[in-house]
């Protein structure tokens, strides 16, 4: 196995396959647009934190139903939670279609059948994600957020055992982190698949360059990530009280959203590009590796 090789098939088969981009764009887009929702709430509440009146979890519902109707306050509540759960719940299904859409490319066979990739592998690659949600960075924002809310007395050694989980999450993350591809292209069990990919990281932990290159993949990833995600609250804010100086506050926040969506789509196609590359190296990787002999047997 050829690490080069394989960066290069990866590369090509994200340029490749428009079905594949799609579903990564789409996914980015949500991921990111739920991860700004996060994010500019939190913002809120750091502002009101240090003014010495911290807003309630629920602030933003208190000051919409002052300023709408009930039927109105409900319509806007509700969408608004859809859409959440909609952000929150795609990506794993898109995660699916991605794995297994790349595969079929590596293994030429017609790439077609997201849909159906996307739906019957939905419930293992959700409940494999969510082992790891303390892995996450807006969950540990958001977890610390309510810390310090709602036990403020306790919210340095509850922010410290959150960083703590973060930290041993990632880390046990990276020796199951072929498990998704495990239960897409093998259809193993959740455990199975887990116990497979720990098998496999252990087995080939040597080569250091390979897991270096594919380090520095995630690593990009995860840092423009970070930037995009503080940069569209900061644009959206930012403009907004700059229009507001010389409009009228509704078409000055308006206009800031408009920009910020601008931005959101930009930046998700970018996230597109490099999440469905980062995820055809990992399947490429588990196909190739899958075909190797299991260190631990001797003799079948």
């Amino acid at each position: 196995m050829n690490p080069r090789d394989i960066i290069a098939k990866a590369w090509a088969i994200t340029k490749k396959e428009g079905q594949l981009r799609r579903w990564g764009y789409s996914s980015a887009l949500l991921e990111t647009l739920l991860n700004t929702k996060l994010l500019i709430y939190q913002v809120w509440f750091l502002i009101s934190y240090l003014e010495g009146n911290p807003i309630g979890f629920f602030a933003d519902v208190e000051w919409l139903s002052a300023r709408v109707s009930t039927g109105a306050l409900v319509s806007i509540v509700g969408t608004f939670l859809l859409l959440i759960f909609i952000e929150w719940i795609f990506p794993h299904l898109a995660m699916g279609a991605i794995i297994g859409l790349g595969a079929k490319s590596y293994k030429k066979e017609e790439v077609k059948g997201g849909l159906v990739l996307a739906l019957y592998n939905f419930f293992p690659i959700f409940a494999v994600h969510e082992m790891f949600f303390l892995g996450h960075l807006p969950t540990i924002i958001t977890l610390s957020s309510l810390l310090l809310r709602y036990a403020e007395p306790m919210a340095p050694f509850g922010i410290f055992l959150l960083l703590v989980g973060f930290l041993f999450t990632n880390i046990f993350r990276f020796f199951l982190l072929f498990g998704e591809e495990a239960v897409v292209i093998r259809k193993k069990g959740i455990g199975d698949a887990l116990s497979h990919s720990f098998k496999l990281v252990i087995s080939y932990l040597g080569q250091v360059v390979f897991l270096l290159i594919v380090g520095f993949v995630i690593s990009l990833r995860i840092f423009l990530n970070v930037v995009m995600i503080f940069l569209i609250p900061g644009v959206i804010i930012g403009a907004g009280f700059v229009f507001a100086l010389f409009l009228d506050p509704l078409i000055a926040y308006g206009i800031a959203g408009i920009l910020g969506l601008i931005i959101l789509g930009f930046a998700s196609y970018l996230f597109a590009y490099i999440e469905v590359f980062r995820q055809n190296i990992w399947t490429i990787t588990y196909l190739e590796l899958s075909k190797l002999k299991e260190l631990d047997i001797i003799e079948a």
